[in-house]
Formats: structure tokens, C-alpha cells, sequence
């Protein structure tokens, strides 16, 4: 299934292609394949496979995958069956498919776009010259949506981007650094935001704050949709991942609804956002998906053009945008400060912190609370997630081996401030490196 006329074709497009093909089908089923540097710097290509149900593959497709290409390369590709692609192009076996119409046509079954247009919210879009970069005007003129695409550049060098922290390029919708010039122009629309090179993670930006942080925006999403989506079934939860902020937790009580805590990884998503008992699959990496609104599903993969599409619903439909929607939480349940941080660690402590177990921390306190639970599985699926989550009344932390660097990475929430916040990762650097010295 090529794109029509070689069109770039984002993932929730393919996500979504995958699951509507395959609907009512029990055999001949379509798959599909990514390649991309996502929200990564240029030259970190990537390759993606999505299996039948339209979501991340799981770990043993990829590790068999992996496997088996660099089989391959090692003897320097002498498997591997070629077909001309001139001869390829006229077989019965290919077709071409308009991923573009068929995406945009479907969003106002996702997201309510008559209340978009009807309200006229004022939205601006940056595609970050990703593969999107069509797909914002298209669903402007199909809408009739007052919505301005900022940038319509494609360069495979992306040298239109402002530096990231570090210096590097990187499409990447949730820094600051990258979204710079767009939050420079926030108070030209009403809502704005921009996605990364494949579209599959979001970034959304508010004139009353400017870049919400991801953690801000998946708590507004999710109070808003369950409240707002009444064919949703009542069982339906809420997932998220084990690094996702604790304000997500307080909403999820407050409207009543189960959590699904898993570990990083979008695959841990897709089966629920498959059948439908998962109303909403987010990551503290601005990537999320969630149903369409008779509650069935949408895509299974990270898709960020219906967040942003979300965010100027919200706006519609309550007068206000984001960020205010998020201080309205931040007033009700506290505010939170959270960072990332890293720290060294050699091959052997990464391995020690990848298998820790709750009883080799033997702290009883975290920033002058009590520890109130250790974790180190998912407490929705109960996999482990390579590494330690420590949980206190104000604040938590998590620590996970990176898996490239001789680093690990602590993840860390505080509901009583940025000094709180400083003092809690002090700790949790000292308790994590007494349990794997």
C-alpha cells in the first residue's frame, strides 16, 4: 500500500490505515513498516514495524527482528531477494492508497471538529518539516478550521530547527529549546502546537503559559475526556507509564476511573486501546493515543495530531486553554515541580539497578516523608520495569540504567516545590547508589 502521489505518510496514519483495513478481518491481514528519526536528531534513522493490531511491536518481534537484519548485514545481504522496483510498482500484489483523505476524512469521528469550526478557535501548527507536513492543511481545508500552518519546509537536515539543550537538532515538540519561536508567537492564537518527524508525539502550546509540559497536558486530556465522552464504556481506564506524574493518579481518582500503570513503552498500550479498555494510553514523552468517541478504536500507536486537535476542543468547548485548564488542577490538588536527571553508574551497576528488588532499599524516609510503597513492576501489569520506583505522600522517584550511556536516569515529582524537589533527587541519588555499590 504506497502513499498516493509519494506522500509522506506520518505513523497515526499508518496506525490507523493498518486497523481500518484489517476491521472484519480474520485472515490477509495488513501490517506495516516506519522508518524515521522520529524525535530524534537527523541522522538517527529509525525502523518501525507495526504488527496487525496497529500498535509497537512487542519485544520478541523486535528482538527476532533485530536478530535476523543483522544475520543479514554479516553476510552482506546475500539473503536478501530484490525485485526492480519498476517491475515492483506494476505486480497485483501493490497498490496505492490516499493515507491523507482517509485520515483526515475519519478525525471527526475522534475529535469534535464541529465544535472546533464552530467556535472558531484560532490555531496555529507547526509540522517541524516532519512527515505530517501536508496533513495540517488538508485538515484545515476539509474542516474549514481557521488554522495557519507556521512552517512548510522539508529538509532532510532540518536546519531550520533551533538547537535543542545540548546543541543538536532534534524534532522534538516537548522541549523547549525546539518549540522556542513558536512559543515566542503563542499569543497569536488560541491554542497552538507542533509534532515530530513521524507525528507520533505532540506538543502543545497555550497563551497562558506557553509549552505545557507533557505531564501538564496528558492530566488536562484525560480529565477532559472521560468527562466528555459518554459512550465510552464505564470500565474503560486510564494507562500511563510508571514515569508519568502523580497528578495523573489524582484526577484518575477524582473521576472515578481505574489506572493502568505499565512500564515505558507504548506497546503496553495497544492491546487495551485495541478492545477498547483503555480510554487514553499516554507517555510523560508527550507521545498518546486514546478511542474514538463511540469508544471504540483509533490507533494503537503514539499519535500526535489528535492531541492537538484535542487541545482546541477543549478550548471550544470550555473557554479556556490548556495551561488554564491545568492551574485549575495544579489549585485543586497541588503544584508540581518534576525533573530528569542523570547519574554515573558503570556496567555492573546498571545491571544491579535493573534487577533491584523492594527489599534492598532500606530507607523508611524520602524527603521527610514516609515511604509509603517501592516498586519494581508495573502495578497494571505487574512487568517489571528494569529498575526502582520509590513513593512517598508528597513526592516519588524513579531510577531506570540507561541503555546506552554509563548513566542511569532518576525521574522525580514534587507536590511541595522546587526545593522539595532538589532535596528529594539529592536522596534518592544517595539510596539508589547504597543498593547497587
Amino acid at each position: 500500500m504506497l502513499a498516493k502521489d509519494g506522500e509522506y505518510t506520518p505513523t497515526p496514519a499508518i496506525s490507523h490505515a493498518i486497523l481500518t483495513y484489517n476491521r472484519g478481518r480474520t485472515s490477509g491481514l495488513a501490517d506495516g513498516i516506519v522508518i524515521t528519526p522520529s524525535h530524534n536528531p537527523p541522522d538517527n534513522g529509525g525502523f518501525k514495524y507495526n504488527p496487525p493490531n496497529g500498535g509497537p511491536a512487542d519485544s520478541d518481534i523486535t528482538n527476532w527482528m533485530q536478530a535476523r537484519a543483522n544475520e543479514l548485514l554479516e553476510n552482506n545481504l546475500r539473503d536478501v531477494k530484490r525485485v526492480d522496483y519498476l517491475h515492483a510498482i506494476k505486480l497485483a500484489t501493490t497498490h496505492h492508497h490516499d493515507y491523507v483523505h482517509n485520515y483526515v476524512k475519519d478525525l471527526i469521528n475522534v475529535v469534535d471538529m464541529e465544535a472546533i469550526r464552530g467556535a472558531n478557535v484560532h490555531m496555529g501548527a507547526d509540522p517541524l518539516g516532519g512527515a505530517g507536513v501536508n496533513y495540517w492543511s488538508a485538515i484545515a481545508d476539509h474542516y474549514q478550521l481557521n488554522l495557519k500552518v507556521l512552517n512548510t519546509a522539508v529538509d532532510k537536515t532540518f536546519s531550520f530547527m533551533t538547537a535543542d539543550w545540548d546543541g543538536k537538532i532534534r524534532m522534538d515538540p516537548s522541549s523547549a529549546y525546539t518549540m522556542q519561536g513558536m512559543v515566542e508567537r503563542r499569543n497569536l492564537f488560541d491554542v497552538a502546537f507542533a509534532c515530530d518527524a513521524d507525528h507520533d508525539r505532540h506538543g502543545i502550546v497555550a497563551p497562558s503559559c506557553g509549552l505545557l509540559p507533557p505531564n501538564h497536558y496528558l492530566a488536562v486530556a484525560i480529565e477532559y475526556l472521560f468527562q466528555n465522552r459518554p459512550q465510552w464504556r464505564a470500565d474503560t481506564a486510564i494507562g500511563k507509564t510508571v514515569v508519568s506524574s502523580a497528578m495523573i493518579d489524582k484526577v484518575a481518582k477524582k473521576i472515578g476511573r481505574r489506572l493502568y500503570e505499565v512500564p515505558v513503552g507504548f506497546k503496553w498500550f495497544a492491546p487495551g486501546l485495541f478492545d477498547g479498555s483503555l480510554g487514553f494510553g499516554g507517555e510523560e514523552s508527550a507521545g498518546a493515543s486514546f478511542l474514538r468517541i463511540d469508544g471504540s478504536v483509533w490507533t494503537t500507536d503514539k499519535d500526535g495530531i489528535i492531541p492537538s486537535l484535542l487541545a482546541a476542543e477543549i478550548k471550544a468547548k470550555t473557554g479556556r486553554d490548556p495551561g488554564e485548564c491545568y492551574k485549575l488542577l495544579a489549585d485543586e490538588f497541588g503544584h508540581a515541580a518534576e525533573a530528569r536527571v542523570e547519574a554515573p553508574a558503570n556496567t555492573a551497576q546498571k545491571k544491579a539497578l535493573s534487577k533491584l528488588s523492594p527489599e534492598q532499599i532500606t530507607s523508611t524516609e524520602l524527603a521527610g516523608d514516609k515511604i509509603d510503597t517501592i516498586l519494581t513492576n508495573a502495578p497494571g501489569n505487574n512487568a517489571s520495569f528494569g529498575g526502582i520506583k520509590v513513593m512517598s505522600k508528597n513526592g516519588w522517584f524513579a531510577a531506570r540504567p540507561s541503555g546506552t550511556e554509563e548513566i542511569y536516569k532518576i525521574y522525580a515529582e514534587s507536590f511541595k516545590g522546587k526545593e522539595h524537589l532538589q532535596q528529594l533527587i539529592a536522596e534518592a541519588q544517595v539510596i539508589v547508589d547504597k543498593a547497587i555499590s
